[in-house]
């Protein structure tokens, strides 16, 4: 597991290996932070209700469907905002309904858990081939956050020969950053850590940005770490290219008929200490943000790159013709 200190520095360093484990348990490593990622809370989900089936002994259907139901809500609390989370569990959760026993219900969670991690982890190297794509020989690149898409297009153009470098944003409060620079450094890619607000000042040397995504909307906008839409703001002020990456599993069919992304807001401790601000200064923390569709230039998905326009097309592809219900 990833522990973390009060003032945020890193006790272990990430061996980016999925986890496994009971439902509650996943639950509290979400919440904690110790699975964090988008992709990896999605597959962790997926993962704890294919092994909850594989595990548990029911004695009849609606005993299971009852379980199966407390598991989904525990899951989906756990990170109101990444609809990754809901759509892995959704798609474990397909034609469960319509079984009628024990035994090919449990086959089938297991059968569509383990089809749902795989497709996961096989979208994130195509995100990274085709990304890589986008990256010039020479290139300066920024990113935010720990993206395990983002990422995985620097490091394929490394791994192809291309000369780059790489700055990383400290990813406040919880520091992501670290565990970008580490898993870069590896690689033996030139990386530079920066703290935040230091993304203005290093725009000019920036060929371009490549982030990652929570939530895809339906009109293209993207709800990720908190510290995005600066990033964006900046890059289109500089006329630097921007670009999302973002498994297509993180599209959120709920916007298109209006319902808001629920952007989380975590607890002032990971701020400021007790005692160290009076109980009348308020601190806000919120997860992540929103960046308009218009500061985008593409996003890069396991199909291919589109426009933010594009989306809802994409959408339809991947779930069908939806109806307002």
């Amino acid at each position: 597991m990833i522990k973390i200190t009060f003032d945020g520095f890193l006790t272990h360093p990430c061996d980016c290996m999925e986890i496994r484990m009971n439902v509650d348990d996943t639950v509290k490593a979400i919440k904690d932070m110790e699975i964090r990622g988008a992709g990896r809370i999605a597959r962790a989900g997926a993962a704890a209700i294919g092994d909850m089936a594989r595990s548990q002994k029911w004695k009849n259907i609606d005993e299971m469907r009852s379980d199966i139901k407390t598991a989904k809500d525990k899951l989906l609390a756990s990170r109101p905002t990444a609809v990754s989370l809901l759509n892995g569990i959704q798609f474990t959760l397909k034609g469960f309904d319509k079984c009628t026993d024990v035994k090919e219900a449990k086959e089938l969670l297991i059968r569509n858990s383990d089809d749902f991690i795989r497709a996961s982890n096989e979208a994130v190297e195509k995100i990274g081939v085709i990304g890589s794509r986008r990256i010039k020989d020479g290139a300066t690149i920024l990113t935010h956050c720990n993206s395990s898409a983002a990422l995985e297009c620097i490091k394929v153009a490394h791994r192809s020969g291309k000369k780059i470098k790489v700055y990383a944003t400290e990813s406040r409060p919880w520091r992501q950053g670290i565990l970008t620079v580490n898993e870069l450094a590896k690689e033996g890619i030139d990386v530079t850590m920066i703290i935040d607000s230091a993304v203005r000042s290093v725009m000019k040397r920036i060929d371009i940005v490549i982030v990652g995504s929570d939530t895809i909307t339906s009109n293209g906008a993207v709800i990720n770490k908190i510290g995005t839409s600066q990033l964006a703001l900046a890059a289109y002020e500089s006329r630097v290219p921007f670009v999302v990456c973002g498994e297509t599993y993180k599209i959120s069919p709920q916007t298109l008929f209006g319902d808001m992304v629920t952007i989380e807001e975590r607890d002032i401790s990971e701020i400021v200490r007790k005692g160290e601000v009076p109980d009348s200064v308020k601190v806000f923390n919120p997860v992540f943000d929103s960046t308009p569709a218009r500061y985008i230039d593409g996003i890069v998905t396991e199909r291919g790159i589109v426009s933010p326009g594009s989306v809802y097309e994409i959408m339809v592809q991947q779930f069908g013709e939806i109806e307002f219900k």
